[in-house]
């Protein structure tokens, strides 16, 4: 194996941990979704001193996103620490299965059908296939250091 491939293999985050970390993102993200799309639509009119209904079906919505979303995150990040594990290697098939298997097991079940299981798993996969193999990042180290301050020293004789 590579040793930069091993440094990425070193972290400090369990898998565990990864995974715990995954749903939790998951369940932000999706509960802020859910708040976002209960207000575009399917909220009731909310009638005078009847807030209740409308109440009820936003947090609904929300709950629903939030537990769907945290569990893509959740069954992602597991299955993909669980194959880079077995595989002892860091590439884009890793996130390939985990996006696969995420895809086809949530949505799919939320389809219930194996076609859109098959639709699901195939398009999460081919997502993080090219998000992992484009790089994973958006910025490029060069080995220059940047600090919030300044390092060099200012003459004594203000000019």
């Amino acid at each position: 194996m590579d040793p930069a491939e091993l440094r990425y293999l070193e972290d400090d985050d369990s898998p565990t941990l990864k995974t715990i970390k995954g749903a939790t993102m998951g369940l932000v993200a999706g509960t802020i979704w859910g708040t976002v799309i209960a207000t575009w639509h399917d909220v009731p009119r909310v009638e005078k001193h009847v807030a209740l209904p409308g109440l009820i079906r936003t947090l609904k919505m929300m709950g629903n996103h939030g537990l769907t979303f945290a569990a893509i995150g959740g069954v992602y990040i597991g299955v993909e620490q669980l194959v880079q594990h077995y595989r002892a290697k860091r590439d884009f098939v890793n996130g390939a299965v985990g996006g696969f298997v995420a895809g086809a097991t949530v949505l799919g079940f939320k389809g219930r059908t194996i076609k859109s299981a098959i639709s699901a798993g195939a398009a999460l996969a081919v997502t993080s296939a090219a998000i992992d193999a484009g790089g994973q990042t958006t910025r490029v180290d060069v080995g220059k250091e940047y600090y919030p301050y300044t390092t060099k020293k200012r003459s004594t004789v203000e000019g």
